[in-house]
């Protein structure tokens, strides 16, 4: 059995599963899944960070910790004197919200960052590592999940991990 590991992995630090479909409401808020709710560690549900992603067209949802976690990676890999690092910044931190859950579990989403995405009332909300993308539903519902380009990518990203997690040096990598 092979394990991935992540050296830089945090204790506590949430991984969230699964993907659910939502509704927005009239005033662009969202019921955050109760399932998200219960697979981040208590104190950490109120306060969020929304943000663009910057290869895909959904946005990113952070809780706060992870968002810290995030910023403190920017700070120790980029220089805001260099002009190219700070063009980067200046684009990674655009546009970006900062949420709470309000007394119901709901999110505010701001519209000009829905209409980035084309988003109407349908979105899908799915878990990945430490975050939440969203997404309109009718380009969630358009992904390749499966198939030969999965594939491809899991032997070419994961293929040459020992099994502590770590590139394997007799495997080339």
């Amino acid at each position: 059995m092979y394990y991935f590991y992540n050296p830089n992995a945090k204790p506590g630090m949430t991984t969230f599963t699964g993907d659910y479909p939502c509704r927005l409401d009239d005033k662009g808020r969202v019921l955050l899944p109760s399932a998200f709710i219960k697979q981040m560690a208590a104190g950490i549900q109120e306060r969020f960070v929304l943000k663009k992603d910057i290869f895909e067209s959904c946005l990113v949802l952070y809780p706060m910790m992870e968002w810290e976690r995030q910023t403190q990676i920017l700070r120790q890999n980029t220089n805001p004197y260099n002009r190219e690092h700070n063009q980067f910044l200046r684009g990674f931190f655009k546009g970006m919200a900062d949420l709470t859950l309000d007394a119901s579990n709901r999110l505010l989403i701001p519209k000009r960052l829905l209409e980035e995405i084309g988003a109407d009332r349908e979105i899908v909300m799915a878990g990945q590592l430490g975050r939440i993308e969203i997404w309109a539903r009718d380009a969630y519902d358009t992904i390749e999940s499966g198939g030969e380009t999965i594939a491809h990518l899991a032997e070419k990203i994961m293929g040459n991990l020992n099994q502590g997690g770590t590139p394997d040096k007799s495997a080339g990598g």
